[in-house]
């Protein structure tokens, strides 16, 4: 599809995309007689669920957007829906956020049990990594792919940004600041590390490579702040999970710290910050523009 198509699909710009990433998914949860069946049906059941796949659709555009060819950084896209799927099931879990529903279906340690769903979580991290040492084939390059997406998926970001959001729900600090600490890594780090990796894949240079970084930061922030006002205005059966639960638990949100109208400002200039920051790529970037203005939109 061209950015000057006509009627077509609203979401045909994503839409296009996911045939490409479900088959990379599906090829990279082949595995020999060794794993066990029950667990490698949870890897399958976390990873192959239905969802808007917008990290993995990220790397393909940035890569895109510098020139790359979308193949070129496929394993890179699979790789990063693993750590995403990963991050959910453990997210999932009694321990943490203890939630029953994602996409629409009954989470994993639901679906399967407690301690297949750590496992499966598990397996899916060590698959990320391994993905992307066997499919990029130039060593350097996987390194250095590697070097980002472990930066991005470890104490520093996602998993500290999960620590920090339980520790606020538990009574901890409860600014401005501090919310913006915890998903500029739960979230956020992973929206860079996918612009980042597409853009390496695809072969660009550092210039090119910072532009896609000041694109990612808001971009991810504007996601989790649109996600916690969809808490207050969208439906269960819009957003496949369940609804009003960050208010019930007194979650630190940007709602609760900003109320639901300056949130809602805030996303668009987050937004609008994002969009201005890649007309350093023209055309090339078109899906990376649609994207920034799907987010913002989204109802689920």
């Amino acid at each position: 599809m061209s950015p000057t198509a006509g009627h077509v699909s609203p979401t045909a710009p994503l839409d296009e995309l996911l045939p490409e990433i479900d088959a990379g998914l599906i090829a990279a949860c082949k595995f020999t007689s060794d794993c066990p069946d029950r667990l490698a049906e949870a890897i399958r059941y976390s990873l192959l669920a239905p969802g808007k796949r917008l990290r993995p659709a990220l790397v393909l555009m940035a890569c895109e957007a510098v020139g790359g060819s979308r193949a070129q950084a496929l394993p890179a896209a699979v790789a990063v829906e693993m750590i995403h799927a990963y991050s959910l099931v453990h997210d999932d879990l009694p321990a943490m956020d203890d939630d029953d529903l994602r996409r629409g279906r009954p989470t994993t340690h639901i679906a399967f049990d407690e301690a297949t769903a750590i496992l499966a979580g598990d397996a899916l991290q060590a698959l990320a990594f391994s993905h992307l040492c066997r499919s990029v084939d130039d060593p350097v390059l996987a390194y250095r792919c590697v070097a980002v997406l472990s930066q991005a998926a470890g104490p520093e970001a996602l998993v500290g940004g999960q620590a920090d959001d339980l520790a606020a729900e538990a009574g901890g600090e409860r600014t401005l600041a501090q919310l913006e600490g915890i998903h500029r890594r739960k979230t956020g780090a992973l929206f860079e590390a996918s612009v980042r990796l597409g853009g390496l894949l695809g072969g660009a240079d550092d210039a090119s490579l910072d532009a896609l970084d000041r694109y990612a930061k808001p971009l991810g922030l504007a996601f989790q702040v649109v996600d916690d006002c969809l808490d207050h205005t969208s439906t269960q059966q819009a957003m496949g999970k369940r609804i009003g639960k960050d208010q019930r638990r007194g979650k630190l949100t940007y709602p609760s710290v900003l109320g639901l109208e300056e949130s809602q400002q805030l996303a668009e200039r987050l937004v609008t910050q994002a969009v201005e920051s890649i007309d350093v790529f023209g055309i090339a970037a078109w899906r990376l523009k649609w994207l920034a203005q799907f987010v913002l939109r989204r109802t689920h």
